[in-house]
C-alpha cells in the first residue's frame, strides 16, 4: 500500500520521462472506457478528475483492486438500480415490476414467499396462512409465465432470490425464455443459489449440506455452457449479516463460501477461469458508514490474492469481485418509521463509494410490512438523489487515501483473514471441507449468535443509541399505512395451482419426476435438464424438491448452544 504521507496528486500527473506508472496503466485502461454524456464536475463549476492519487499508488481497475474493478467505475456506468419486489400472486408482482420498471428501475430482484422458498407448495398444509405473504407464490411454470407476462427478459436484468429450490426456479425462468423466443445467451441476471449462507444464518435448506453442494455445481456447469450472462451464485453476506454478525464475520464467512463454491466447481471439472468471472456477491449495507466501505475494499482485495496465489485464476473477470448491496433490513425500526428514509439514503451511499455494481435500498415501512408501492418508489428515488444530485458517482473510489478508511481497510482485512485460516485448518487445508465441517458442528451458528447478544447487551445498555427506539422516544408515532395481503390471495393461488394440475399430461409429470428422481442418485449426472423437463411438463416446485428428498434425505441442524 503507498504510504498515507505520499504526496496525492489528480489523474492529470505525469511520470518521470521514460518510466511507466501505475497512473500510466491506469489511464490506457480509462480512455479505453465509454463515459457517461454529464459533466463531471462539481455544482459550483469545478472540474473533476476521474481519479485521485499519488502516481504509483494503486489505481481503480488494477490488482488487487482495492479501489474498485473498473479503471472508469461510474462515470461509465451507474450502478444497476433493483428494488426487491414479490407479493401475492404472480399476477400481482407482474404488476408491481412494470411500475418499477416505468419509475426507472433498471434490474428487476424477485422476492418468493416462504412456501416457494422452502421448497412447498401453495397447497401444502404447512404453507397454509404464508401463500403470497412475503413475496410472490411461485407453484409452476405457469406462476413464472405470468410473473414476466409482458416483460421482454433479453432487455432485463433479474435477480432472483431463492436457494434450496434455486435449480428449479431458474428451469421455470429458462422455460419461459424458451417459450418467449429469447436465446438462453441473452439472458442477463443473478440467482443466488447460496446454500451454505443458508445454514449459517438464513436456515431456508432442505437437503444437507453435500447433496446441496452437488445442485449449486449443477447450476454453475450449466450456466456456463448455456447462460454465459447469467451469474449461477450470488454469495451472500446480507443474510449472515442479518442473523447478528459483526461486518468482519459477514466479511469472512462470505469469502470463505466464495472459496469453498470455487473448489467445490474446480472438482467437478470446470477450470478456474471458466466459472469464476460469473460469480457475484452480495454484501449488507449496515449503518456504520467507514466500516462498511472498508469492509467492500477488503472483499475486493482478499478475493483477488486467493483467486490469483491460491487456485490459479488469471484472467482478470475472475480476480475482480463485483457485488450486490441491501441496505441492512435489521437497522430498520417500527417505531417512528419515517427515520427509516435517512439510514437507507446513508447506507446506500456507503455502498456507492464502496464500488457497488448493484444496489437495493429498502423502503422506510420494511419494519411494519411489505413495501407499499409509494415507500418502493421513495427507496428508488433515494438512489437517484445519491446517483445525480450527490456528485458522488464523479469520480473513482473519493475516499481512496484516507488515513482512516486505508487503516480501516487494512484493519478488516486482517480479522477476516483470521477467521478464514480457522475455517481452512478445520478442512486441513480445503475451504469446501472446512466450511461443511463448521457447519455440521454449529461453528457459524455458534459465532453469529454470540456477535448478535454481544449488540444486543449494548442496546440494552443504552451504549449504543438506536434512534426511536432506545433514545430520542418521544415523537410522533402514528400509525403509517402499510400493504395489507389478504386472504383472498391464497384462495386465488390455490384455484390457479388445482387448475394447472387438472390441465397437465400426469403421464409426462410422473415421468419427469421418475428421471429427477433417477438421476439424483447419480452424482455424474448434471440435473438441470431433468429439472427444464420437468418445469415444462408442469411438475410443482413441491413435487421436484420431494423427488430430491426421497434420494438426498433432508437436513436438521445441530445444537449450536
Amino acid at each position: 500500500m503507498q504510504s498515507r504521507s505520499s504526496k496525492r496528486t489528480s489523474s492529470k500527473g505525469t511520470s518521470s520521462k521514460g518510466t511507466s506508472s501505475s497512473r500510466d496503466a491506469w489511464k490506457a485502461a480509462y480512455e479505453r472506457s465509454s463515459h457517461r454524456d454529464v459533466d463531471f464536475e462539481t455544482m459550483s463549476g469545478i472540474t473533476l478528475e476521474p481519479v485521485y492519487g499519488p502516481e504509483n499508488g494503486e489505481f481503480p481497475g488494477q490488482f488487487p483492486y482495492t479501489r474498485g474493478p473498473y479503471a472508469s467505475m461510474y462515470r461509465s456506468k451507474l450502478w444497476t438500480m433493483r428494488q426487491f419486489a414479490g407479493f401475492g400472486t404472480a399476477e400481482d408482482t407482474n404488476v408491481r415490476f412494470k411500475e418499477l420498471l416505468r419509475a426507472g428501475g433498471s434490474g428487476l430482484s424477485t422476492a418468493f414467499d416462504m412456501p416457494t422458498l422452502m421448497g412447498r407448495d401453495s397447497d401444502d398444509a404447512l404453507a397454509e396462512g404464508e401463500v403470497g405473504r412475503a413475496g410472490v407464490a411461485v407453484d409452476t411454470l405457469a406462476d413464472m409465465e405470468e410473473l414476466f407476462g409482458g416483460i421482454d427478459l433479453s432487455a432485463v436484468s433479474t435477480s432472483m432470490t431463492i436457494n434450496s429450490p434455486a435449480p428449479i426456479v431458474l428451469a421455470m425462468y429458462i422455460g419461459v425464455a424458451d417459450e418467449t423466443g429469447v436465446a438462453r445467451p441473452s439472458l442477463s441476471g443473478t440467482l443466488q443459489n447460496d446454500i451454505l449462507k443458508e445454514y449459517q444464518a438464513q436456515k431456508e435448506y432442505v437437503f444437507p449440506p453435500r447433496p446441496s453442494m452437488r445442485l449449486v455445481s449443477d447450476v454453475v456447469r450449466f450456466c456456463s455452457v448455456e447462460l454465459p450472462r447469467w451469474h449461477p451464485i450470488s454469495i451472500s453476506g446480507y443474510h449472515i449479516r442479518e442473523a447478528g454478525s459483526t461486518a468482519a464475520q459477514e466479511l469472512a464467512f462470505t469469502l470463505g463460501n466464495g472459496f469453498a463454491y470455487v473448489e467445490s466447481a474446480l472438482a467437478s471439472g470446470l477450470a478456474i477461469d471458466e466459472f469464476a468471472p460469473r460469480l457475484s456477491f452480495f454484501f449488507n449495507a449496515h449503518i456504520d458508514f467507514f466500516e462498511e466501505i472498508a469492509k467492500y475494499r477488503a472483499a475486493r482485495r482478499i478475493w483477488a490474492r486467493w483467486l490469483r496465489d491460491r487456485y490459479g485464476a488469471t484472467s482478470e473477470r475472475s480476480l475482480t469481485l463485483r457485488f450486490h448491496t441491501q441496505t441492512a433490513g435489521v437497522s430498520l425500526t417500527a417505531q417512528q418509521p419515517e427515520v427509516n428514509v435517512a439510514r437507507v439514503a446513508i447506507e446506500a451511499l456507503a455502498g456507492v463509494l464502496g464500488g457497488t455494481q448493484s444496489l437495493h435500498t429498502d423502503s422506510f415501512d420494511e419494519a411494519l410490512a411489505l413495501p407499499t408501492e409509494k415507500a418502493a418508489r421513495i427507496a428508488l428515488r433515494t438512489q437517484q438523489v445519491i446517483a445525480h444530485e450527490t456528485g458522488v458517482a464523479n469520480v473513482a473510489d473519493p475516499l481512496g487515501g484516507s488515513w482512516f478508511v486505508e487503516e480501516l481497510t487494512d484493519e478488516m482485512e486482517r480479522q477476516a483473514l483470521a477467521l478464514i485460516d480457522y475455517v481452512g485448518e478445520l478442512g486441513h487445508g480445503s475451504m469446501l471441507e472446512g466450511t461443511i465441517e463448521a457447519i455440521e458442528e454449529g461453528w457459524f451458528q455458534g459465532e453469529i449468535a454470540e456477535a448478535s447478544y454481544q449488540f444486543e447487551r449494548k442496546l440494552q445498555s443504552g451504549r449504543w443509541i438506536l434512534v426511536g427506539a432506545n433514545g430520542y422516544t418521544e415523537g410522533d408515532d402514528s400509525e403509517t399505512a402499510t400493504l395489507y395481503i389478504d386472504d383472498e390471495v391464497e384462495d386465488r393461488q390455490l384455484k390457479r395451482l388445482a387448475e394447472v394440475k387438472r390441465g397437465r399430461d400426469d403421464a409426462a409429470v410422473a415421468a419427469a419426476l421418475a428421471r429427477i428422481s433417477t438421476e439424483a442418485a447419480d452424482p455424474s449426472i448434471n440435473l438441470m435438464p431433468a429439472f427444464i423437463e420437468g418445469v415444462r411438463a408442469y411438475a410443482t416446485v413441491g413435487e421436484i424438491v420431494h423427488a430430491l428428498e426421497n434420494v438426498f434425505g433432508t437436513w436438521t441442524e445441530p445444537n449450536s448452544l
